[in-house]
């Protein structure tokens, strides 16, 4: 399951990222731009693949099909792939909660009729900052991305 096929895959954090690296200081905005009220688009800037037995690696997010930009719309409860168009790859959100000062959206995909490959999937946005982490797990694989987001 090496390539996930994911709106908004990446996986448990495991010690990869620091906090704040490669997020510029103009993606930040005021924290009630990431509170769920507005729609963002998020920039996937970082991506780690981790499969177990192998350990976890940087990987570009081409490897992994996964888009550079992600359309967040809380209120209607969909991420998607370009901000318009009917070829954009979207997802349902499934949980919207806000825990401990961050937006916490979870979902999950099935994957490709036939073949094992569902996975679900959780997006973590820093509401003072606009930062996010993308997390995504399947059978024995796991994807962490960090990027930031920006209200549109």
């Amino acid at each position: 399951m090496k390539k996930l096929l994911l709106i908004l895959m990446m996986l448990s954090v495991t010690g990869c990222y620091s906090s704040g690296r490669g997020v510029s200081s103009s993606l930040l905005a005021v924290g009630s731009d990431f509170d769920g009220s507005k729609p963002l688009v998020c920039t996937v800037i970082d991506v780690r693949e981790c499969i177990v037995g192998e350990g976890c690696k940087a990987v570009a997010i081409e490897e992994i099909n996964l888009p550079r930009y992600l359309w967040v719309n809380v209120g209607k409860k969909t991420i998607q792939s370009k901000q318009t168009g009917d070829d954009a790859r979207k997802s349902q959100i499934e949980s919207v909660k806000q825990v401990d000062g961050k937006l916490i959206l979870q979902g999950a995909e099935q994957g490709r009729e036939g073949v094992r490959d569902g996975y679900g999937w959780t997006i973590a946005i820093m509401e003072d900052t606009g930062q996010m982490v993308l997390t995504a797990a399947g059978d024995l694989v796991a994807v962490a991305a960090f990027g930031a987001c920006t209200p549109y």
